[in-house]
């Protein structure tokens, strides 16, 4: 298979989609590898150690576009992207479609047979390639805040872990999942007072007996999380439905009982925010101000730690790959449930039914599909 990889061109986003060991991995087994000129250098990674790895430098997303019969990236495609994918092609990236009614529309237009990372399940029904994402914008999340909460950068002047004296700065993670649990470590390790809401005992358990006293946890329903929000000074907003809108916890109404300052980090933002008032940012302005509470919610946060993302990211992504290029996309879902959970768009259809739900489309299983032949 003709397996291409371009450029990121999304606001400052450093990652790319294939690593050299990567490209060496798919050409190794008879693939040819395209490479976009200088698609590595994010992660420090030359066209020459893509050459040494058998890949096909190009110049310019082109002819990856018109001749690969699958495409690899790391985030949703731009529109002037999607403009350029065709039918009968494979486009293997994070979509996240259900907050992004453009996106769709134009992935249902081109054709294309699209499979999202972040619903390609596994066992128990995790999401293995959202994972390590997920553990990089959950530790990324208390660095943010912790900048934000700075006074120079609008905040409370609250530092996190306190001074012998002076308390420690309160932090409140909403939602106990691989996110959640990932920001409070590192809050915990900071000093932090911190607090885990969630709706689930079992989660609720399982961080209680991993942090024991160094952290509590408190079960979410509106008179908590309402309580948890007035004492707050860092908010870590965390919770996920699988491929569908997050629901909005917080509403604006709420930021008015919260301390002047405090700071509200939306890792959920990808899937629209938990956050009444959150709206997508960029690296290069990561926060705005609305009832005097900052906000942070940039939408591609690995991104700033390109080079242990994308390596992070290809150790899950790589293997799907080889077997979607050994054995083409069908059979390796036919032959693979849970790679079959990633189709989110085939040939005008939408076939992840919490996207079609959540925009209003016709939905067509991943079976029927799978059963055309």
């Amino acid at each position: 298979m003709r397996i291409g990889c371009p450029t990121e061109i999304k606001n400052h986003e450093y990652r790319v989609g294939l690593t050299p060991e990567s490209a060496r991995e798919l050409t190794y087994r008879g693939n040819e590898v395209w490479i976009e000129s200088g698609a590595g250098m994010g992660i420090g990674a030359t066209d020459e150690e893509y050459s040494a790895a058998g890949a096909k430098i190009v110049d310019g997303p082109d002819p990856i576009f018109a001749e690969c019969e699958m495409v690899v990236k790391v985030k949703e495609p731009q529109a002037v992207e999607r403009a350029k994918l065709r039918e009968d092609q494979i486009l293997y990236t994070y979509l996240h479609l259900a907050p992004d009614p453009e996106q769709t529309a134009d992935l249902v237009k081109s054709g294309v047979t699209a499979v999202a990372y972040e619903t390609v399940t596994g066992p128990n029904g995790t999401l293995p390639l959202l994972k390590p994402m997920s553990q990089v914008a959950g530790r990324m999340s208390i660095q943010a805040g912790a900048s934000a909460l700075e006074k120079a950068h609008g905040g409370r002047g609250v530092l996190i872990g306190g001074v012998p004296g002076v308390l420690p700065g309160k932090v409140v993670v909403i939602g106990g999942g691989v996110v959640g649990f990932n920001a409070a470590q590192m809050a915990v390790g900071l000093g932090g007072d911190v607090e885990i809401l969630d709706r689930d005992p079992e989660v609720l358990e399982k961080v209680g007996t991993f942090f024991e006293a160094r952290a509590s946890t408190r079960f979410s329903n509106k008179t908590n999380l309402e309580d948890s929000l007035r004492q707050a000074d860092l908010v870590i907003g965390a919770v996920l439905i699988p491929g569908a809108s997050a629901p909005k916890l917080v509403s604006r109404e709420m930021l008015s009982e919260m301390k002047p300052g405090a700071v509200l980090v939306d890792v959920a933002i990808d899937q629209g925010g938990c956050f009444e008032t959150s709206k997508a940012t960029t690296h290069a302005e990561p926060t705005y101000t609305i009832d005097n509470i900052v906000h942070y919610c940039v939408a591609n946060m690995p991104g700033a730690v390109a080079r242990t993302s994308t390596y992070a990211l290809n150790n899950v992504t790589l293997p799907h790959a080889l077997q979607i290029a050994r054995m083409g996309w069908k059979d390796a879902m036919r032959d693979n449930p849970h790679l079959a959970q990633g189709l989110n768009v085939h040939k005008g259809a939408v076939t992840y039914e919490a996207v079609a739900s959540e925009l209003g489309y016709d939905y067509r299983s991943v079976e029927d599909v799978l059963a055309a032949g």
